[in-house]
């Protein structure tokens, strides 16, 4: 982890998958918004342009990006990112898990058991791993807060034949998210959100939609604002999902 520890930052926020995409835009939001963004994806070079754009939007600060090269599927990594940030600033006040994978889109029966282990590595193990490394940081934060990117697709998947593997390890996120969130409901100041996108201007939206003219959607840019909102001290919502196509927050049914 790059730059030595300084005066603790006002929020210390990672923000995973943060080299493109949503990711990157959030952690510009979020740089822009004045915490330490703690930015972590595979890829190196990209961290480095992203630690060029905010330094150049704050340059007064010393340091307000910390580039975390990481591979979502080294979950003993994941394990020493959680020691590294405690030893750093002995807190986390926002976590923002972005980083995904798509994979193939097949019948179901075609899919290779490889890349469906790799979707759900990324998808879903990795966050439930960064959870159990990030929770005493959360928990030590006045006010940590917790943002999952889901997918529609999560609970349509009716409607998007061929997109097995990763309509299903979306729905398992969910279902991680809103387990976490009642479990800190009351015993922290932790609070959880699901947060579905919509179509964007992505490259994953382009991979799954090769057909479709991207000038038609909507940018990164414009949800950015809402993830930051929604890992403020002031957002008190948990356990529900934040639906940015319709701009609502929606609650899940209770069970029978």
């Amino acid at each position: 982890m790059s730059d030595p520890a300084l005066e603790p930052p006002a929020r210390v926020v990672l923000v995973t998958g943060a080299s493109r995409g949503i990711g990157r835009a959030a952690a510009l939001a979020f740089a822009r918004s004045g915490a330490h963004v703690v930015a972590l994806a595979r890829t190196q070079g990209a961290l480095e342009e992203l630690d060029d754009e905010i330094r150049a939007l704050r340059p007064a600060a010393e340091t307000a990006v910390t580039l975390v090269p990481m591979d979502l599927r080294d979950f003993a990594a994941i394990d020493r990112l959680g020691e590294a940030l405690y030893r750093r600033w002995g807190r986390l006040d926002a976590f923002v898990g972005n980083a995904g994978a798509l994979g193939v889109l097949s019948p179901l029966h075609h899919v290779d058991p490889k890349e469906w282990d790799n979707v759900m590595a990324v998808n879903v193990t990795a966050n439930w791993r960064l959870i159990r490394s990030l929770d005493p940081l959360l928990r030590a934060s006045p006010s940590g807060r917790v943002a999952f990117i889901t997918s529609g697709v999560a609970s349509r998947a009716d409607l998007r034949a061929y997109w097995g593997p990763y309509a299903t390890s979306k729905a398992a996120l969910d279902a991680i998210a809103r387990t976490y969130a009642a479990e800190t409901l009351n015993t922290s100041n932790v609070r959880v959100m699901l947060v579905n996108p919509g179509a964007l201007r992505t490259r994953m939206r382009a991979k799954a939609m090769p057909g479709e003219d991207p000038m038609t959607l909507r940018v990164p840019e414009e949800i950015a604002p809402k993830i930051v909102d929604i890992c403020s001290p002031e957002w008190t919502e948990t356990g529900k999902m934040y639906d940015f196509p319709t701009d609502r927050i929606l609650s899940f049914q209770s069970p029978a």
